[in-house]
């Protein structure tokens, strides 16, 4: 069986969100991080040498990294849904919205977090860079949902999961204000009304605050 192992407040709510979304049969392993440091506990370094979840196990198979472990899942398990196929029209629509969160986006909200800890002056030329890289980014976002509904296209797909944490849980750890960014806000009420995501963030992190406006 599929184990998901899950650390609140994490990319792994990915896993979990997509297990729902295609209604397989998977445990879920909570973590707790540190309270002083707020880094994963060592029972995920015991699972994979990186220490971050989300950890994926499966009859002895260990795989660490969310977008690995979506990809396997959608292989494996996924038995065609969520994720477009070759010849479809969308299919590189899918492949660069699922790639663009891990590879632009999340990074730049990552980098954004370590400068304003370091708390560099407003008009310091790297963290204006940075804020810079951020806002383009979002800004892509903004204007690819001001013109269809999901990320792929007119369907929800695996590019919507992969994004929807850096949007709203990492706002947890780099506060963004979307009043700027209508078609993201109305995107994560559309999130917010699927069924599947419901389950998970009621599985994964009951009684967090969801970030989704």
């Amino acid at each position: 069986m599929l184990c998901v192992h899950h650390l609140g407040k994490s990319q792994s709510e990915r896993i979990v969100w997509l297990c729902e979304e295609l209604g397989l049969d998977y445990a879920l392993k909570h973590y707790v991080r540190d309270a002083v440091t707020m880094l994963s506990p060592p029972e995920l370094k015991a699972l994979h040498p990186i220490g971050a979840a989300p950890v994926l196990t499966e009859d002895g198979m260990v795989l660490a990294e969310s977008a690995a472990i979506m990809e396997y899942i959608l292989a494996r398990h996924g038995q065609g849904r969520l994720a477009p196929a070759p010849q479809d029209a969308n299919f590189a629509d899918y492949l660069y919205w699922f790639h663009f969160t891990n590879g632009t986006l999340q990074p730049a909200f990552g980098r954004m977090m370590i400068l304003n800890r370091l708390k560099p002056p407003a008009e310091d030329p790297v963290r204006l860079a940075m804020q810079g890289r951020l806002d383009r980014a979002l800004g892509l976002v903004e204007a690819r949902l001001a013109a269809v509904p999901w990320l792929a296209g007119a369907e929800f797909s695996a590019a919507d999961i992969m994004a929807v944490f850096t949007l709203t849980t990492m706002r947890y750890f780099q506060p963004v204000d979307y009043a700027p960014y209508p078609a993201i806000r109305a995107y994560l009420r559309r999130v917010a009304a699927r069924e599947g995501y419901q389950r998970a963030m009621a599985k994964g992190d009951p009684g967090m605050k969801l970030l989704l406006d």
